[in-house]
């Protein structure tokens, strides 16, 4: 089964974190090789990461970004009761699921 192309935003966000991901190792004197080890993935696959591969699965990006010094600051950028619609909804009850 062919793999549908990736959308444009989708891959230039992988290519920003990528980004990110890079100067976060560099700030912190670390090499691809230590934070390959410290995460639990080739550094192949750090590779990928860094140069914006979207393929690349959630877990590696986690770990990376633990060893990093950033996940939490990543969690806390998803919180959506930390957004202006978010505190306006805090208090109405999320449904189970979401239907069409």
């Amino acid at each position: 089964m062919a793999r549908s192309p990736v959308p444009v935003r989708t891959r230039l966000a992988a290519e920003q974190l990528g980004a990110h991901l890079t100067a976060w190792r560099k700030l912190n004197g670390l090499t691809a090789a230590q934070v390959a080890d410290r995460a639990g993935i080739t550094r192949d696959t750090l590779r990928k990461l860094e140069h914006g591969d979207p393929t690349v699965g959630l877990e590696p990006f986690l770990n990376v970004a633990r060893v990093l010094g950033a996940l939490d600051r990543l969690v806390d950028a998803l919180d959506p009761y930390e957004t202006d619609l978010g505190r306006a909804r805090a208090d109405q009850a999320l449904p189970k699921r979401v239907r069409r």
